[in-house]
């Protein structure tokens, strides 16, 4: 790879931690002060960048009261002739959260921007500025591309552990210098409040940061708000989100475990038992929170491709939003299953038009691991395989008519990547082994946790063959990220080659697997 030297990390934070470090923590953690009448605004939050492709992305803010976001670009630190892009007036109807597009960007440069927050009744009046920089995608395929993945952040409990530095994983991701990073969902856990702290074996103790927000589950906007604000407590995250862009989706824990559209609810935890109105709030929360260029437009949704040059293009899912009610997952038939005929057949049109190197599929879910939803007493299925080896039944039925067109339309490149299960793995699925044969061999890659609780490996499902090659879990359920088991991928896509090389990794950046995939061929 040929990348362009990556700013210094002293000199990027300069500008996107001085504002959060001139926050007291008391201050911090609380609502914005949106009628303060002193001062200048504030961006205690950070800076986020996000779809960035080869000449355009978002950038995304947040301010302490009612502001007018103005972003400056420049090819340098020292924002010499700077382009200015007039951005949006931030309020409390969007949690003083706002995004500004750019576009017409140079392909394959480093953009340094600066995010600044203007009075909205005098212009002259603006907070310090706060500064990021991300890497537009190369329209030469010789620069090749680098990227890492992961999922599921604050969960089971644990949350911001001072003593052992908060969310530390995202600094050996960052020390990569990846090109952006995709979150596989469960940005949040919506549904998991967190306690001061929380005893381990041993006689230790886990100590949280916690905010009001946290205290219980998430029923109204403004919980849902604080759940996302929350992460953004971490020095680590506002470090890693202010040099590294993102392509973010969700899962089930940004609403709440397991969740189907027309669900109701049994948890007594809940008073808002109706999830579509619990998912409402928590799709404008997270539409708020993460800079991504579907939600900015009408009927905005989660699924999408984002292009990054020649090499990759990544199709993003969203396995929540259309699925059929959990079930026991056999039925003969199923022509909703788990993405939905719409995002099927956009899924299928998009894939072929492709003429991508690499197609990474990010999945929210496995593909053959079978994930139970055993919440209301029964033994339903809550990802697509079912733990029946046979012929595909339920919402294997949609996977096996995807991964038929693929073989048939002879589309060539596809990798899938996902988080959800808390461990790590390495999937090759082979028709030899398999009861649906008429595919073509394909690999799934499973990372995960960020910062959450980590399970024990999820059994394999016969159908599409799954062979599993390497795997990092635990023997026993939710152990505390103090005592290890979280990950994260790293993809590294070489210009000359075209080889595609998967490195699973723990949270200190050690490899654990490597996997070297060719390009030009259908399936892998």
């Amino acid at each position: 790879m040929s990348h362009r030297p990556f700013p210094g990390r002293r000199s990027v934070l300069r500008g996107s931690l001085a504002a959060s470090a001139a926050l007291s923590l008391p201050t911090a953690l609380g609502a914005a002060p949106a009628f303060a009448r002193s001062g200048r605004p504030k961006a205690g939050w950070g800076v986020q960048a996000g779809d960035v492709t080869c000449d355009s992305g978002l950038v995304w803010v947040r301010s302490d009261r009612p502001a007018r976001m103005i972003v400056e670009t420049s090819a340098t630190e020292s924002f010499r002739n700077p382009r200015r892009w007039h951005g949006p007036l931030l309020g409390p109807g969007t949690d003083f959260t706002g995004t500004t597009p750019l576009r017409g960007l140079p392909s394959g440069e480093q953009i340094h921007y600066r995010v600044l927050l203007a009075d909205p009744d005098d212009p002259r009046r603006t907070g310090e500025p706060v500064t990021g920089s991300f890497r537009t995608a190369s329209a030469k395929r010789r620069d090749g591309v680098r990227f890492v993945w992961s999922g599921d952040l604050a969960g089971q409990g644990w949350g911001i552990n001072p003593d052992l530095g908060g969310y530390r994983i995202y600094e050996a991701m960052g020390a990569l210098d990846p090109d952006f990073f995709l979150c596989s969902g469960d940005n949040i856990y919506a549904d998991g409040p967190l306690t001061e702290t929380v005893a381990l074996p041993g006689g230790r103790t886990w100590r949280n940061i916690t905010t009001q927000e946290k205290a219980k589950v998430a029923e109204t906007l403004a919980e849902f708000r604080g759940n996302f604000r929350y992460n953004l407590l971490d020095e680590n995250l506002r470090a890693f989100n202010a040099r590294v862009p993102s392509i973010i989706q969700w899962d089930d824990h940004e609403v709440t475990n397991n969740w189907y559209p027309g669900e109701i609810l049994g948890d007594t935890r809940y008073t808002e038992k109706n999830v579509d109105v619990l998912a409402s709030r928590a799709r404008r929360a997270f539409s708020e929170y993460f800079p991504i260029s579907t939600l900015r437009r009408p009927g905005g949704r989660v699924h999408r491709v984002q292009h990054h040059g020649p090499l990759l293009d990544v199709f993003v899912l969203d396995m929540r939003t259309y699925r059929n009610a959990n079930s026991t997952d056999d039925q003969p038939t199923d022509p909703q299953g788990i993405l939905g005929r719409e995002q099927l057949e956009w899924l299928k049109r998009e894939l072929s038009r492709s003429r991508a190197v690499w197609k990474v599929i990010a999945s929210d879910m496995p593909i053959g691991l079978v994930v139970p939803d055993t919440g209301d007493g029964k033994p339903n299925i809550e990802a697509v395989a079912q733990g029946d080896p046979g012929r595909p039944l339920g919402r294997e039925l949609q996977i096996a008519e995807l991964l038929r067109f693929i073989k048939h339309r002879r589309i060539t490149g596809t990798v899938w990547l996902t988080a959800d299960v808390h461990y790590t793995s390495a999937q090759h699925y082979l028709p030899s082994k398999a009861a649906f044969t008429d595919f073509e061999p394909f690999w799934e890659f499973v990372s995960g946790p960020l910062n959450a609780g980590a399970f024990p490996a999820n059994t394999l499902d016969g159908t599409f063959g799954p062979d599993r090659v390497f795997i990092k879990a635990p023997t026993t359920a939710n152990v505390s990220p103090a005592d290890g088991y979280q990950f994260f991928g790293e993809v590294d896509i070489d210009g000359g080659s075209g080889e595609l090389t998967v490195r699973l990794r723990e949270q200190d950046g050690t490899v654990l697997f490597t996997q070297v995939l060719q390009p030009g061929r259908v399936g892998q």
